[in-house]
């Protein structure tokens, strides 16, 4: 639904409580007329000719999910972008991920809350990969596009820099870089890695994994630069097989501590397949979510891949996607 500026302003109370801002602009609270809480997401003027938000505008209306965040409205009034999204009560992931929590307890989540809030946005990029009639690219998973409603189930949000394929298998001009450092495929950065694909939001949900499963949380991301040695969680690989004996010997019932070990082992397992340099090597989300639901057996640890720094200054080109 479309709304004047003036419904807006109404609606945020002259955008009195902010919830976030960013380089797109800010978040308000804000409340329809019949009582109903939103979130009220106001681009900033300079953001040249709207293509960001076209492009939210376009992707999110295509998407009805139950980890998608819900596009309630817009408004498009000369230089005036404003996105109307369902309020999400307890924010972002980022809060209950950051902080250098080491573990899930630290972090305000106990273990079967997470590996819920990681299942659920692997079906939500199911969804937008799989499930719309024309395939969505996300381009920008990151803790901070993560919302949880009040029971603490994950909504993907933030299209701005989402990419439709319209056959599955299309032609996108990628001009530079998309995405956030730390959490950007090594093929966006440089085509020599491979395609632009969906696989390319495997990566990133592979990232995010592991910092929720406490994989990065001893790197501080704001003071790096494209540095993918550093983002690269070298030392799980050791973890993992430090202690392959011992989940070996898995077997007949676990107590609570063994149980916890094995979901985190799976987790960081899943997340290493995710982020592997080929995108050839990456599963899907669909497999992604067997993987997670225990429907393809015992996980294999993938191969180390092979590592390079992404270059500092990101070519504009043109890459084919396939969603085959």
């Amino acid at each position: 639904m479309r709304y004047r500026y003036s419904s807006i302003k109404k609606m945020t109370n002259s955008f009195t409580e902010n919830l976030g801002r960013g380089g797109f602009g800010s978040v308000y609270k804000g409340e329809f007329p019949d009582g109903r809480l939103v979130a009220v997401k106001v681009l900033n003027e300079s953001n040249g000719n709207g293509e960001d938000f076209m492009n939210e505008v376009a992707s999110i209306s295509r998407t009805s999910h139950v980890n998608i965040v819900a596009l309630l409205g817009f408004c498009f009034e000369g230089s005036k972008r404003a996105l109307i999204y369902e309020f999400m009560p307890n924010g972002s992931l980022e809060k209950f991920i950051d902080n250098n929590a080491s573990s899930s307890q630290e972090s305000g989540l106990g273990w079967d809350k997470l590996f819920g809030i990681i299942l659920g946005i692997a079906r939500g990029l199911e969804y937008l990969h799989q499930g719309c009639n024309t395939g969505i690219l996300h381009l920008d998973i990151k803790p901070q596009n993560i919302l949880l409603d009040k029971d603490m189930n994950p909504r993907i949000s933030d299209f701005g820099l989402a990419k439709l394929c319209p056959n599955r298998s299309s032609i996108v001009s990628m001009m530079g870089t998309r995405g956030t450092i730390g959490y950007i495929a090594p093929e966006v950065f440089s085509r020599n890695f491979g395609d632009v694909s969906y696989k390319s939001d495997v990566y990133s949900y592979g990232m995010l994994v592991l910092d929720m499963v406490g994989g990065r949380t001893t790197v501080d991301r704001r003071d790096v630069e494209c540095t993918s040695e550093i983002y690269f969680p070298t030392y799980l690989y050791k973890q993992i097989e430090m202690n392959a004996e011992r989940d070996g010997d898995l077997g007949g019932a676990l107590d609570e501590e063994d149980e916890i070990e094995h979901i985190k082992r799976n987790l960081i397992i899943v997340g290493l397949w995710c982020i592997q340099t080929n995108p050839k090597d990456r599963p899907s989300m669909t497999r992604v979510a067997e993987m997670l639901e225990g429907k393809v057996g015992l996980l294999e640890v993938p191969s180390k891949p092979y590592l390079n720094s992404p270059p500092r200054a990101a070519p504009t080109y043109s890459t084919s996607e396939s969603l085959a």
